[in-house]
């Protein structure tokens, strides 16, 4: 009888932790990470006797978890990836409605100063018609400086998330070590019987620290887990830690590198942060907005640059030479604020270096690093968006030297280097903060040309002069004013073209109208090669377009037509040409000359092209992040479909373990009945 009660209490101990077991399953049917339990029942040794074995009940031989670790490392690699895309998409839309908002973007501010450009060249004495340009102008500065302030919140966001990110990740690895020597300790993991509970909770802190950044997951002696970064560096080895940190970077002090410390020790792990919030974060700072900041900046300075130009070569309404439209996009402060020293340069760290802009129209948008080998005095220049050197050398002794680029040219004034030494040379990163408007006065708009022609009343010829061109009222190689505008109002000297025969050949003379006799340049039939020869039938350029040639007067005139010996053609200052709108007309002409990308843009497609391309990744992020989630999905049913708790399922086995713990109580009670019958037969 004894024997048959044991049989029976044991059913009963079993299936009431079955039951327990399920219920415990039932409750927890919505708890994050957890994994379905089940018990695993075993028969006892049976109780040999001569007819056979006899049965003496059942054990529980374990709690089983039931968890694939496959599906569970799936899990986690898709989080990783569909929190990188999360943070890369919800930045870039950010980015998007920036750049391509009708009150946002630059579309708009740019186009209504050219049309107030091109409505002043109607009326170029009209004063409200110039304070409309001013007006616009000062608009165009506006929206290039909140478009740089807004980039540098976001990035100053980015930074943030950045940090609270490593926070947070820090705060999981601490939890995963803590997890990692509970399970070790946990009593019957020596036989084989897991600490369920202790398991899902460290599986589901991994899955959150995916969630931040990527990780591998390497099985460990003692139920413990090692956990490493993409390249095999140590977060958690069993219940040791490493400390993820950020701080600012050593070469550009605006944005934050990831550091690991270990034992003491730091150490730059940048490129090992992939996946996660932390990956998609990194990937929008190198892939989205520091171009954006870049070519935002390439509009700035080609727009100032045109402008300034144009507006210089022109008169203004009293009569001055105009000078700077905007800001001036070489100053010695600007130049130095291209180049940022590395933090880790060896001392003495006296280096002055600046980046000139010499030719906007072949200025490209990007950043390159100058780093200086062997002794100090050789450099290469890297490209940072390929890794490639474009250009090297070496310095000169003594110093300056200078570094020519396309569209720019790096100037080394002065400075000790050592092998090492390197510098981010961004030549348009923080022009469009940096643009500012010039003229505060209506009168001080240059609408109109300096110089004028015409044609002398008494010419035999029917010879017609252009209205002429301005090239430049500076020397470009030196930046000083031309002799011929460097007195104040006039032109030194006003100009006569005449006309004469050269032994049956048509040439002409420049001389000074001032004085007849002072010939400039006289024509020459016989010269090698000929000088000043009028060639009927096209159009003759008087002047040199080469600043390098005597004969180079900073402007242009034409002359066309059948002109006859002793005509003559007079070019002097444009004196009270207040009606004058030659150089407003060339102004908002500009609107669409190709004067970016080596004469293939024009300002609007500049920035249309910044516009889009942030299009086109935010769009590939949308469908990227969409794929990802939907293999998150996909992943966490799998998951699911082993570990997940089934209510349907787990109902029907608490039905079926009741009805066995029932059963198993049923067998204890026949064993009492037959236990008081065998009694009552000895009363």
């Amino acid at each position: 009888m004894a024997g048959l009660i044991s049989i029976g209490l044991t059913g009963v101990l079993g299936h009431q932790a079955a039951l327990n077991t399920t219920g415990n399953n039932i409750t927890n049917a919505n708890t994050a990470g957890y994994s379905r339990q089940e018990v695993v029942f075993e028969t006892q040794d049976g109780r040999r006797t001569g007819a056979g074995t006899i049965g003496t009940g059942v054990n529980i031989s374990d709690i089983r978890r039931v968890a694939n670790e496959y599906l569970v490392e799936q899990v986690r690699s898709d989080t990783s990836l569909a929190s990188e895309q999360q943070a890369l998409n919800s930045e870039l839309s950010r980015l998007d409605n920036l750049l391509g908002g009708e009150n946002t973007g630059l579309n708009e501010a740019m186009s209504n100063l050219f049309a107030a450009l091109q409505s002043a060249a109607e009326d170029p004495a009209s004063l409200p018609q110039r304070q409309l340009v001013l007006s616009e102008a000062q608009a165009v500065v506006d929206r290039f400086q909140a478009l740089q302030a807004e980039f540098i919140q976001q990035r100053e966001s980015v930074k943030s998330q950045m940090q609270q990110g490593v926070k947070d990740a820090n705060t999981l690895i601490r939890t995963i070590a803590d997890l990692n020597q509970a399970i070790s300790e946990s009593p019957g993991l020596a036989q084989g019987h897991d600490p369920n509970e202790l398991l899902d909770k460290r599986d589901e802190a991994l899955r959150q620290l995916s969630e931040i950044v990527s990780v591998r997951v390497v099985p460990a002696q003692g139920g413990q887990v090692n956990v490493l970064l993409s390249n095999g560096q140590a977060l958690v080895v069993g219940n040791e830690i490493a400390q993820l940190g950020t701080r600012s970077s050593s070469e550009d002090p605006t944005r934050l590198e990831f550091t690991l410390t270990t034992a003491g020790r730091e150490e730059v792990v940048d490129n090992q942060i992939t996946g996660g919030r932390l990956g998609g974060l990194r990937r929008f700072e190198s892939e989205a907005l520091n171009p954006a900041f870049d070519e935002l900046g390439r509009v700035a300075i080609a727009l100032a640059d045109n402008l300034n130009h144009q507006h210089e070569i022109g008169m203004d309404l009293e009569g001055e030479l105009g000078g700077l439209m905007f800001t001036d996009i070489n100053t010695d402060a600007v130049k130095r604020s291209r180049v940022t020293a590395n933090a880790n340069n060896s001392q003495p760290q006296d280096a002055v270096i600046g980046v000139e802009i010499g030719d906007s129209s072949e200025l490209p948008a990007g950043s390159w690093t100058l780093r200086f080998t062997g002794d100090g005095r050789n450099y290469d220049v890297i490209d940072r968006s390929s890794g490639r050197v474009v250009n090297q050398g070496r310095l000169p002794d003594p110093l300056p030297a200078e570094i020519t680029m396309d569209g720019f040219n790096i100037q080394i004034d002065s400075g000790t280097f050592s092998a090492g030494d390197s510098f981010l040379i961004q030549p348009t990163h923080r022009a469009a903060g940096d643009i500012g408007l010039v003229v505060d006065r209506e009168e001080d708009l240059a609408f109109a040309s300096p110089v004028r022609a015409e044609s002398d009343i008494g010419n035999g010829g029917d010879a017609a002069i252009s209205q002429g061109e301005m090239l430049n009222v500076r020397n470009p190689l030196s930046n000083s004013l031309l002799p011929e505008f460097q007195a104040r109002g006039e032109l030194s000297p006003p100009m006569e073209i005449r006309f004469r025969d050269d032994g049956g050949t048509l040439v002409y003379d420049i001389l000074d109208a001032n004085d007849p006799t002072n010939v400039l340049v006289a024509g020459d039939a016989s010269a090698v090669p000929p000088q000043n020869v009028y060639q009927p039938g096209i159009a003759n350029k008087l002047f040199s377009e080469d600043p390098t040639d005597p004969n180079y007067r900073g402007f242009q005139f034409e002359i066309s037509g059948n002109p006859q010996p002793g005509d003559s053609f007079y070019i002097n200052y444009n004196t009270d040409g207040v009606s004058d709108n030659r150089n407003a007309e060339f102004m908002a002409a500009l609107e669409t000359a190709n004067t970016m990308n080596g004469g293939t843009q024009n300002f609007t497609e500049g920035y249309a092209g910044l516009v889009e391309n942030v299009g086109v990744q935010t769009r590939q992020s949308q469908l990227d992040l969409d794929a990802s989630q939907t293999l998150l999905e996909q992943s966490v049913a799998q998951r699911e479909s082993v570990s997940g708790v089934n209510l349907d399922e787990e109902a029907g086995r608490l039905i079926q373990y009741q009805a066995a713990y029932n059963a198993s109580a049923q067998v204890m009670s026949v064993a009492q009945s037959l236990f008081d019958t065998l009694l009552s037969t000895f009363r």
